[in-house]
């Protein structure tokens, strides 16, 4: 059965992709605090009504938000410190002499484990009588996931942070006497954890509310797969495709594209359909319903894998040798529907489509993600080019996994170069990365959404993320003081001029 269009789709509007790592302060990487705060007043000014965002769950090895030790916590590293001075929890002096990081473009993921961890720490011994009431609350509030990350992440802790499927058997595989034994021992430090998601959800939660007040809605993204090493598999074995000690006999991926020539072995263990489906697939209910407590619309990546997803054998050492797996299709998505009703859900649309997967789109009704680098090749008339954008979808110059439209426009060869240049009617002195904003703007989709990068007209220096590389990635950081007005300004006219504001002309 088709589903109406989004709602967020019904009026032409802009959006700016930043995450909330990406902002700038001095903590050593972007939070919840004044400059996040600071960052919605410039895109009210502006008349952006959209501010798109990466997943906020807690990360760990390569640093990725698409690869989280749970499906549901968010990440301790955005909590602001701030907000802990002004409570009494943490000294302004003992924050100062914490080194989180020396650099004010580039996130420091190893100092901020090494030293933001134990600062959270430190606030929660001087915080937890004080609040200890709440905390038990907000452990109730969310008993369906939290205390078995808070569980996972202690038990994590004293086995020096291995995988779950490295530690003793006992946990490993949740004999209940033990975990049990593990909770009453360990209460203390497994209440750190809830102290932290009880920060995060409560500053979330408040700058989210602002943003809603000044007019601006949150775009998350959830990615479709969990991490391998995460208290989602630890909790819930029985739904994915591991074998009877546990381990992933497959794992996900894509194939062979223009991305990568050995495809990208991302290595998620995969969900087990068949047995979901018996429980009418009430995990994947649960997590939709929890992303939009945080998000006002929810970008699902890799949509197409829901049609069919590419599944590779557990110790390829590349995604070369895998297959195409049939997916629950839209049997998920009226679950989804039927238990939540209409959400406004975008279906991440990119990479190797077939006509089951432009058939699974068309019946959620969701709309898709187009993005301009991809269109100009010089042999063919892509989708990807602005003139075959429908109003049903979601234009971008670039995403986080391109190069930043300056870094593309440097290094493409010259005939993908010249077809840009003479399609966007590119010039220097208006600048090449201005012309190909306007481009997106000025198309037919809805909803128009630009990279920070390419706002700034940054090089690649900036990129955010390059598939298939481990280390580098998710560091950049906007300088402060870039917000300036005359860039609000430059958006504001655009959003004007192209019908992307209230003051549509």
């Amino acid at each position: 059965m088709h589903q109406r269009e989004s709602v967020f789709m019904e009026k032409r509007s802009s959006g700016v992709l930043l995450h909330i790592s990406s902002l700038p302060g001095k903590y050593g990487i972007g939070d919840f605090g004044k400059n996040a705060y600071k960052f919605v007043r410039f895109l009210s000014r502006s008349d952006t009504k959209y501010w798109q965002i990466l997943p906020l769950g807690i990360t760990g090895f390569g640093d990725s938000p698409y690869q989280s030790f749970s499906a549901f916590a968010g990440n301790p590293y955005f909590i602001d410190l701030g907000v802990l001075m002004e409570n009494g929890w943490l000294d302004e002096t003992e924050v100062a002499e914490t080194d989180l990081g020396d650099n004010p473009v580039k996130v420091d993921y190893a100092k901020l484990y090494q030293n933001k961890m134990p600062l959270l720490k430190l606030a929660y011994e001087r915080a937890e009588k004080e609040i200890h009431a709440e905390l038990e609350a907000f452990l109730q509030q969310h008993n369906d996931w939290l205390l078995d990350f808070a569980l996972y992440m202690s038990i994590k802790t004293k086995q020096n942070n291995v995988s779950w499927m490295k530690w003793p058997d006992k946990y490993r595989l949740r004999e209940p006497e033990a975990l049990d034994a593990f909770y009453e021992e360990n209460r203390h430090d497994v209440f750190f954890w809830v102290f932290t998601q009880y920060l995060f959800f409560r500053q979330w939660g408040k700058l989210k509310e602002y943003a809603n007040d000044k007019g601006i809605r949150i775009i998350g993204d959830i990615p479709i797969y969990v991490a391998e090493d995460s208290a989602d598999i630890w909790s819930q074995p029985e739904l994915y495709k591991l074998d009877e000690d546990l381990t992933p006999e497959v794992v996900a991926g894509v194939p062979p594209d223009m991305m990568s020539d050995t495809g990208q072995l991302w290595g998620n263990p995969i969900y087990d359909w068949d047995a979901m489906k018996k429980e009418n697939y009430k995990w994947w209910i649960r997590r939709v319903e929890a992303s939009f407590d945080l998000y006002d619309t929810v970008r699902i990546d890799h949509f197409r894998g829901f049609e069919s997803y590419w599944e590779v054998p557990a110790g390829d050492e590349t995604a070369e040798n895998g297959e195409w797996v049939k997916g629950p299709g839209m049997d998920l998505f009226n679950a989804i529907k039927e238990e939540l009703g209409e959400r406004d859900i975008v279906a991440e649309d990119l990479g190797f489509l077939t006509d089951e997967v432009y058939k699974l789109i068309e019946d959620t009704g969701y709309p898709g993600m187009k993005v301009m680098q991809f269109g100009f090749n010089p042999e063919e008339d892509s989708e990807y080019l602005p003139h075959n954008y429908t109003r049903h979808s979601i234009a971008y110059t670039g995403n986080h996994d391109t190069q930043t439209t300056r870094g593309w426009l440097e290094t493409a060869d010259k005939k993908t170069r010249k077809k840009a240049v003479n399609y966007l009617n590119l010039t220097e002195e208006e600048g090449y990365v201005n012309g190909a904003i306007r481009g997106v703007y000025a198309s037919p989709s809805n909803l128009a959404v630009i990279p920070m990068q390419d706002l700034l007209d940054l090089d690649d220096g900036a990129r955010f993320n390059t598939p298939s590389t481990i280390g580098g990635n998710w560091e950049w950081r906007m300088q402060k003081g870039t917000l300036k007005k005359r860039l609000a300004k430059k958006l504001k006219r655009l959003n004007r001029l192209y019908g992307r504001s209230l003051w549509n002309l």
